[in-house]
């Protein structure tokens, strides 16, 4: 099968700071246990190989972050590269918890930028998924930041405040945060606009936007929790009009539709491991859909072996 591997694709440096952080821990002169608040990162692979180590991950979309603290009475508390509010990190300080922070510079600066416009008096209007752990640290900073996900979400907004800037989560799609900050022009006539679209999540957008027209279908490896992996799908669908699927793993391809195929393309994710990425490349490049031998898709990783450099268990 002819595979087109777009680049760029896979980790970006706020995934990379975040494993690397965890996984050269000095576990001999930490306070156990070690708790990670939220998803380290959107893979539920990754999730599981560091559970496999020892860490004790806090995940429960019914519960805010700061939620999520009262399940811990000592220890150690790791902050996700997603980010979190003054908060959380004043509660955990408060807990007397030992903080790791592996929040992204990225999500840093975008939320010392919506501090900077509170300080001079202005609104934030902040675009993001309303479940996301990003959205839900910038909305803790400021009863100010209104979180929308939506044009709809926009026309609901009750703004007095003449003084308003908007701006976004990092992984949002770079043609959605277009759309919605148009509308707002509309509405709100002296709105400032900062766009906080990381590098990563606008570069791999724009990759899988211009795919060349031989490709049948675009397969973005990722976790179905994945925003940034998602709105990969998206923009393939939407922008380069092409048909594409979001899997996780080799196992999610479907053989009788890949046997339709004679060309494919492949991204992934921010938050997608490697080796996941390069076991759906081989895997698409060495099939042959009249031989049978090449259809077998039963991965060979699992929570041991993802991870290529380890801390030894806690």
């Amino acid at each position: 099968m002819k595979t087109i591997k777009i680049r760029p694709r896979g980790y970006c440096h706020g995934v990379v700071n975040a494993i690397n952080t965890i996984t050269n821990l000095d576990h001999l002169s930490m306070k156990l246990p070690v708790y990670i608040l939220g998803m380290v990162i959107h893979n539920k692979q990754m999730v599981s190989s560091l559970e496999n180590l020892g860490y004790i991950t806090l995940h429960d979309p019914s519960k805010t972050r700061i939620e999520l603290l009262d399940l811990i009475e000592s220890g150690t508390v790791i902050f996700t590269a997603h980010g979190v509010s003054p908060e959380v990190y004043k509660k955990a300080k408060q807990k007397g918890l030992s903080i790791i922070d592996t929040t992204c510079d990225d999500v840093f600066k975008s939320q010392d930028v919506m501090k900077e416009y509170l300080e001079i008096g202005y609104d934030v209007i902040y675009i993001g998924k309303h479940s996301h752990p990003e959205s839900e640290a910038a909305q803790g900073i400021s009863n100010k930041i209104h979180v929308i996900e939506d044009i709809t979400d926009l026309s609901k907004l009750n703004i007095i405040n003449n003084k308003i800037v908007i701006t976004n989560q990092t992984t949002m799609s770079i043609y959605d945060v277009y759309n919605i900050s148009e509308k707002a022009k509309e509405l709100f006539p002296n709105i400032t606009f900062i766009n906080e679209i990381c590098n990563a999540t606008r570069i791999r957008q724009e990759a899988i936007s211009s795919i060349p027209p031989e490709v049948d279908h675009v397969y973005v490896v990722g976790d179905k929790l994945s925003n940034n992996s998602k709105k990969l799908v998206e923009v393939a669908i939407k922008q380069n009009k092409r048909s594409s699927s979001l899997i996780e793993s080799i196992e999610d391809i479907d053989i009788l539709e890949l046997s339709n195929f004679t060309c494919v393309a492949v991204s992934s994710g921010a938050s997608t491991p490697t080796k996941v990425t390069s076991e759906v490349i081989k895997f698409l490049e060495n099939f042959d859909k009249d031989d049978t031998s090449t259809h077998d898709n039963k991965s060979k990783i699992t929570i041991s072996n993802l991870l290529t450099k380890k801390a030894p268990p806690l």
